[in-house]
């Protein structure tokens, strides 16, 4: 990755990975894509590569993000879908030319068309959010049970009870918080 910027936080579902270019949301915010070329830099890891990307295209790429946010978080506490963040991702998931395409190891993978890539990109995202808002996934919506993050995300655990958006930052620094409290509370026997 670019050095100077904070690194990405990828997971296994591709819309609420994209919304966490955003994170700690409710504390110190970490934009993960502060530029054009950021953005490209995610779609490449996320395996949607794109050879450039506008001011524009980067202000479409927030808007999709913000609103799939707002979309996931209205799922996962079983309110209504805010009819603004719906209309943005239909209408990015329509705007965008890709095709699903298998690979010989019986994967698949975008293929993105030629003319405006990142709008193909962003598609690609929309679909994927509206697959797992749409309950079209084996998965539950959940929020980030950290205070300061409150991210939606897409629970694939056998349980379906994980309570972290990412167990190696915010669960950690949740883990971390319980352990330092509890030994102010409970000091140990001191040295003498």
């Amino acid at each position: 990755m670019r050095a100077g910027f904070p690194e990405f936080r990828l997971g296994s579902v591709l819309a609420t990975s994209f919304t966490g270019t955003l994170s700690e949301r409710h504390g110190d915010a970490v934009e993960r894509i502060p530029t054009p070329q950021r953005l490209v830099d995610w779609l490449v890891v996320s395996g949607l590569a794109v050879d450039s990307c506008t001011a524009a295209q980067l202000d479409l790429a927030r808007e999709l993000r913000e609103s799939i946010h707002a979309a996931a978080t209205a799922a996962a506490i079983q309110e209504a879908l805010p009819a603004s963040a719906v209309q943005v991702i239909n209408d990015r998931s329509a705007q965008g030319r890709a095709a699903a395409i298998l690979t010989p190891e019986g994967e698949r993978r975008w293929r993105l068309g030629s003319a405006s890539c990142v709008e193909d990109a962003l598609g690609v995202i929309a679909a994927d959010a509206i697959s797992i808002i749409a309950g079209e996934r084996d998965g539950k919506l959940a929020l980030c049970a950290s205070p300061t993050c409150l991210a939606a995300f897409f629970d694939t655990s056998q349980s379906r009870t994980r309570k972290w958006c990412d167990m190696n930052t915010c669960g950690n620094r949740q883990k971390k918080a319980r352990f330092h409290a509890n030994q102010r509370k409970n000091p140990g026997p001191t040295a003498e």
